[in-house]
């Protein structure tokens, strides 16, 4: 009977061992790894990076500015009308003559995915892909034809920057107040880089000519203070990659397991120990 019961112990030790490996999902909620250089690339991965993203190195990250917001889908703005060249403005602001505001509107319009807004009076336009100084130059354009002089100006109210500081169930949107934002004022208004946040390893993500691309940024040493005054655009991802924890995610995995398998082991004690 010892040996069956040893036998037995033996094959189900194994298999315990077997299903804790097999169910483990140590730092799986890790994101956008990237493959180390040394291993091979898969055709498939190729293609991936050929479409949707180009990594760069950190000599390549532009300091500044390379060129104006341009307007994109599901962009929200809003837009000020006045005519006389803004005259009533200016008179609303000093108190000179009769008026008492911008004569403007705070309507919120959307720009569809067709590209395209329905404004008032001047019908549906197209303002996808247009800098702020394009769009309010087209829109001077159009309204042209109906008002004398047209002075126009354009907010964009849902510029945004989504911040994730190296920590589960912390990332942000941060909403750009001005063109000029820093990284490390995005960095600071989204609460600083978490504990478990490599601050040597920060990727900065940007869409440019159809597809993602990935500038590396280091932050860990007073090297990094370049990086400091580089400004930042809307819709961009900064992803601050956390660092394993794999002590934590090992006992936070196996805990339910270990306890059903100490549970069974006692019971087979008891057992055992009545024959």
């Amino acid at each position: 009977m010892k040996k069956i019961n040893s036998r037995y112990y033996k094959y189900f030790s194994i298999g315990i061992l077997l299903l804790l490996f097999s169910s483990c999902g140590i730092n799986s909620s890790l994101m956008l790894k990237i493959p180390r250089e040394s291993e091979p690339k898969p055709d498939s991965l190729k293609t991936v990076q050929e479409k949707y993203y180009r990594l760069y190195d950190k000599d390549s990250v532009p300091l500044l500015l390379r060129e104006d917001f341009r307007m994109s889908i599901d962009d929200k703005f809003t837009f000020s009308l006045s005519t006389n060249d803004g005259k009533n403005i200016l008179e609303g602001m000093t108190g000179i003559g009769q008026s008492s505001g911008g004569g403007g509107t705070s309507i919120e319009y959307l720009i569809t995915t067709d590209g395209k807004t329905m404004l008032p009076v001047v019908g549906e336009v197209s303002l996808l892909g247009l800098t702020i100084k394009q769009g309010e130059d087209s829109l001077k354009k159009m309204f042209s034809k109906h008002y004398l002089d047209p002075f126009v100006q354009i907010k964009v109210t849902n510029k945004r920057v989504i911040v994730f500081p190296g920590e589960g169930g912390q990332a942000r949107v941060i909403y750009l107040k001005n063109n000029n934002t820093t990284i490390m004022e995005i960095i600071a208004e989204s609460g600083g880089i978490s504990p478990r946040g490599k601050t040597k390893s920060i990727k900065l993500i940007r869409f440019i000519d159809g597809r993602r691309v990935i500038y590396p940024i280091d932050l860990s040493s007073i090297n990094g203070l370049m990086y400091a005054d580089l400004y930042v655009q809307a819709n961009d991802y900064i992803y601050v990659e956390p660092t394993p924890n794999i002590a934590a995610e090992l006992l936070k995995q196996t805990a339910p397991i270990l306890g059903i398998i100490s549970s069974v082991f006692v019971v087979f004690s008891i057992v055992n120990n009545l024959k």
